[in-house]
């Protein structure tokens, strides 16, 4: 039978939660399975098996953030006529080979390089053509051989690794529609965080296009967990700043505006931190002094996972996982609304409070009319 083997990293070094990230990964598997699809899908010792060779189902672990590689094999009794048999049918006819065993099974007759010469020796008996390279070989053939069942299979597709979705809590995430706040958003989801992504928008700044530009990253995010997207209206507290605060700190304000809306979305949401795009020195607004200033004004933890990535590394991130072509797609940033060519870059952070304190700012009003969406 012709089953997926996959594969994980970092879950096998969790000890006695070594379980609970398993059926963590099994779930969100699951869970992104079409409706047509219900493929039985078990734990094994090292890795989870799934019964099917559904070509729907290699496009859904490509994408599952805890998956670190996985395979279609073919699944056999564990006995050595059986496994060489198998081994013996995916060897290619010409070029160099080799064979490499893992056997969580220790009861086993053979241990794994007693496996890996037998079978080799049968392979090149069969097929003349056939060299070995231990080295640098031009097709591997895997065998696991686990107490009930062995595995033979000789291709691997890399998965994204990280942990499963969902382990780690959930996050707020900041999203511009620039570059790199889906990087950040998808970085969050890789380490095991729900995302919950934030956008806010001038309804005179920004169009319908831009709307969609949103919806399409979210979307395109959505591939590798299901999320929840707000579109908090912003108008309103931006002319407010515009109204009352100099040009050269509005950037700043919104920001901190920003934030403590954030804050409130991630009490509502039980979230526990606020991830973003801020990418060190990138510009004005992401000096440490202002980072500093602006990241005073959230009740949670602010996380900023691109911080020392240079911008060709975040943009190569972007290609990787989709969202690059949607983000370079023009938009208006209603934080560049009229702000000075000449921003402060080190902001007191009383100054800053202190002008705060003329505006009227309603940001839980805000908050309380953002629209909500979900994908996935």
């Amino acid at each position: 039978m012709r089953v997926y083997i996959v594969h994980y990293s970092e879950i096998a070094l969790k000890g006695k939660n070594r379980g609970y990230f398993e059926k963590k990964l099994v779930n969100n598997i699951r869970s992104k399975i079409g409706k047509d699809e219900k493929p039985k899908i078990r734990r094994e010792y090292g890795r989870i098996v799934i019964e099917s060779d559904s070509p729907e189902i290699g496009e859904v672990l490509k994408k599952t953030p805890g998956v670190r590689y996985f395979a279609v094999a073919v699944r056999i009794d564990p006995r050595m006529d059986e496994i060489t048999r198998s081994a013996v049918k995916l060897a290619p006819d010409c070029g160099t080979f080799r064979v490499m065993t893992k056997r969580s099974f220790k009861g086993f007759p053979l241990n794994s390089m007693e496996v890996n010469r037998t079978v080799g020796e049968s392979i090149l008996k069969s097929k003349e053509n056939l060299k070995v390279d231990l080295e640098n070989p031009e097709k591997t053939i895997y065998i696991e051989i686990s107490s009930k069942n062995a595995y033979v299979y000789s291709e691997r597709v890399e998965g994204i690794g990280g942990l499963p979705v969902g382990v780690s809590g959930r996050v707020v995430c900041l999203l511009s529609g620039g570059i790199d706040s889906p990087v950040s958003a998808f970085m969050a989801m890789k380490r095991g965080a729900e995302a919950i992504l934030v956008h806010f928008f001038n309804s005179t700044l920004h169009s319908p296009g831009v709307r969609k530009k949103i919806h399409d990253i979210a979307r395109k995010l959505s591939e590798y967990h299901r999320l929840k997207l707000y579109m908090v209206p912003f108008k309103d507290i931006q002319l407010e700043i515009i109204r009352c605060i100099p040009s050269e700190y509005r950037m700043v304000v919104y920001r901190r505006s920003m934030m403590r809306m954030a804050s409130m979305i991630a009490d509502a949401e039980g979230a526990i931190g606020i991830f973003t795009g801020d990418n060190l020195g990138q510009v004005a607004s992401q000096t440490l002094a202002n980072m500093r200033v602006i990241y005073r004004a959230s009740d949670h933890p602010v996380f900023a996972p691109l911080i020392g990535f240079d911008k060709e590394e975040i943009v190569d991130m972007a290609k990787k996982i989709g969202t690059y072509e949607i983000s370079i797609l023009p938009y208006d940033d209603c934080c560049s609304l009229m702000v000075s060519r000449h921003p402060v870059t080190k902001a007191s952070l009383e100054e800053v409070e202190r002008m705060e304190g003329a505006c009227d700012l309603r940001e839980k009003e805000a908050v309380e009319n953002a629209e909500v969406f979900e994908y996935g």
